[in-house]
């Protein structure tokens, strides 16, 4: 019966499971599918830790080598986003960032493949060239930002 919940209805079944856990009825739990849900929220904090990476390298990408000065400030916002979105994942499992340091590299490969497709006309890096260490990392992009403001004084100035 218990596994029949689980598979009808979700929501419902985590209350029943969030009841009993709080009522200290371990007996009527339904381990299997505990098990597997308390997994899978592992498994979705990495998946949105490769999402956001990817979406904030290929934005840096894009802020860094392609020359479309309208796009720059949307560019930026998405980057700070991402940063700002990354470091609470950092909050709520600081173990993530052992996790970062393992697929930056490929996230930097994948995110530099989209935005070939996208602007085959420009030269990006092969090389990523910033740290795998998280903090080094997060200073290089946050010196960039920095760098990125000042240019865009300097065009609406001009």
């Amino acid at each position: 019966m218990l596994t029949s919940l689980y598979k009808r209805d979700l929501n419902l079944w985590c209350e029943d499971t969030v009841s009993k856990l709080k009522a200290r009825n371990f007996e009527n739990l339904d381990i299997e599918n505990l098990i597997e849900e308390i997994a899978s929220l592992a498994n979705r904090d990495r998946r949105e830790l490769r999402s956001r990476l990817v979406v904030l390298l290929e934005h840096l990408l894009k802020r860094k080598y392609v020359d479309n000065y309208y796009n720059f400030r949307g560019w930026e916002l998405t980057i700070r986003e991402q940063l700002n979105q990354i470091e609470a994942l950092f909050e709520q499992s600081p173990s993530l960032k052992s996790f970062f340091s393992e697929i930056l590299i490929d996230q930097y490969l994948f995110a530099l493949s989209q935005v070939k497709i996208g602007y085959p006309q420009v030269n990006f890096p092969q090389d990523l060239g910033l740290s795998p260490d998280v903090s080094a990392f997060f200073q290089v992009i946050e010196l960039d930002l920095a760098a990125f403001q000042l240019k865009s004084d300097y065009y609406s100035q001009s």
